[in-house]
């Protein structure tokens, strides 16, 4: 057995670890520093990161259409550390910034979190929240999805803060990017003057504001302390003449200037948890590197917790510590770079790995997914494994709800677990159960796998695509954070 079963709910968590000698499933100790299931838990990783700020846990969001109803957040886990960039990947249409705004609760209708949990750490909301929900407290954690909208609005910008996609849509057009700035400094500035149980009402702008604003056209609603602030921002994030541009309106800004000024305003109110949401999709190379680069070194200087949403694998290998590769709503696979990027289960994973050209030998022939993100319809999900009608090593097994599994083993490190949904964690691929070509119908175009296993993006690079189970690569330099210098994704390790 080379995985445990976490069931569909979770029921393992970042937090878990094992070692060598601790008893297995069968309470008999194991000491042969084989593969085994885990059985203890600890407070703390061996990877260099604090505790969770984050954790989420079956996350459910729901978008009600004519259509019907489309599930595109479907019981998504995973934890997010202190000063840790935790990337989520996937192709478009897998849900990934529909599960980015569901954390911060900015999901628009006819959308709507539906169902799990999202524990924020905070002592001090944690005290405030207990005796009128007691439920929704656990220890110095606070599940947001408990607690009222008004809780959830005020902690937007001192708790949760985002990059949007594309900042030209983002920003205000008939505002300077300065007044933009300042009023986000302004209303957290305004917040931390009151208690919590007032600030979601002192953020906005209110109706008795309007009428002084009217009566008073010359009164502003931003300090000159914020304005000043803004400009620091500004400064900060590397726009040059910072005082003149923050009079400057959105279109008098380039792209990569922009999404500048776009961060500025998201670390405005120095945020326990920056959500960055493809903060380099409209922007050309030698930008994009640059934004990354800003990124990178605001979060080490500042040690915020970054959730990265892209498509990008270079950008993953580049930022992030872990990573979550999602597909049709799921988190499939997560883990550590090098689990995911050197060790990969989950076919889909592979797959992505196997669209990527090999710098050090580019002849092979890229090996792509074939077929298309499934309609997230839940008429038309069906109850089995969403990558089955793709999946070059689907079998009989991938026709029913497929749990959560973690891949184990002696060299693994303490509270970081590598987890995957998918029965290729716990058996290997056996061609007498694979599905047939059309079992999903005569257009289908998965092609099942040869008996060694091999299919779409089996060649992948390093040993992922043969991987040894259980256990964790040697990372020697330069591999720690999965790329070199140049920001490729390294595939040689």
């Amino acid at each position: 057995m080379y995985g445990n079963e976490t069931g569909m709910d979770g029921d393992v968590t970042d937090d878990e670890v094992t070692s060598p000698g601790r008893a297995g499933t069968d309470g008999a100790a194991r000491t042969d520093g084989g593969t085994h299931a885990r059985t203890a838990t600890t407070a703390g990783t061996s990877d260099g990161f604090g505790e969770p700020v984050l954790k989420v846990r079956d996350l459910r969001t729901r978008f009600f259409t004519e259509e019907g109803q489309v599930n595109a957040v479907e019981g998504v886990s995973f934890d997010v550390r202190e000063g840790e960039v935790f990337g989520i990947v996937g192709e478009s249409g897998s849900g990934k910034s529909v599960t980015a705004l569901s954390l911060i609760d900015l999901v628009d209708s006819p959308g709507r979190v539906t169902g799990g949990e999202v524990w924020y750490r905070d002592a001090e909301l944690a005290g405030e929240t207990a005796d009128s929900r007691p439920g929704a407290v656990d220890g110095d954690y606070v599940d947001l999805r408990q607690v009222s909208e008004g809780v959830r609005r005020s902690l937007r910008g001192p708790a949760f803060s985002m990059i949007f996609q594309d900042p030209m849509t983002s920003m205000n057009p008939s505002l300077t990017v300065g007044e933009q700035i300042a009023e986000a400094v302004e209303v957290q500035r305004r917040a931390r003057a009151n208690p919590r149980r007032t600030r979601s009402r002192t953020q906005g702008y209110g109706l008795g504001q309007f009428f002084v604003d009217s009566l008073l056209p010359t009164r502003e609603y931003t300090s000159e302390g914020s304005e000043a602030r803004a400009i620091e921002l500004l400064e900060q994030v590397g726009i040059p003449d910072p005082a003149e541009r923050a009079d400057q309106y959105p279109h008098q800004f380039s792209g990569g200037m922009l999404q500048r000024a776009m961060i500025a305003q998201a670390l405005a109110g120095e945020p326990d948890v920056l959500v960055a949401d493809e903060p380099t999709t409209a922007l050309d190379v030698t930008i994009q590197a640059q934004i990354l680069n800003l990124l990178r070194d605001l979060q080490e200087e500042q040690d915020t917790s970054v959730v990265m949403i892209t498509h990008d694998l270079g950008v993953i290998a580049r930022m992030c510590n872990r990573v979550g590769v999602m597909y049709a709503g799921e988190i499939v696979e997560r883990g550590t770079l090098a689990d995911v990027f050197e060790e990969p289960v989950h076919p889909y994973t592979q797959g992505l790995l196997g669209s990527i050209p090999d710098l050090e030998d580019p002849a092979p022939r890229l090996q792509p997914i074939e077929g298309n993100v499934p309609s997230l319809i839940d008429s038309e999900m069906g109850d089995r494994c969403y990558f089955a009608d793709r999946c070059p090593k689907a079998m009989d097994d991938c026709l029913t709800r497929i749990p959560e599994y973690e891949v184990t083993g002696a060299d693994r490190p303490a509270g970081v677990p590598h987890q995957v949904r998918c029965v290729l964690a716990e058996r290997e691929y056996d061609p007498a159960r694979a599905l047939s070509a059309d079992y999903f119908g005569p257009d289908s175009a998965r092609e099942p796998a040869a008996a060694d296993g091999g299919g779409a993006g089996e060649d992948a690079r390093g040993s992922g695509r043969g991987r040894s189970r259980g256990a964790t690569p040697d990372r020697g330099a330069g591999a720690g954070d999965g790329h070199g210098d140049d920001g490729e994704v390294r595939t040689d390790e």
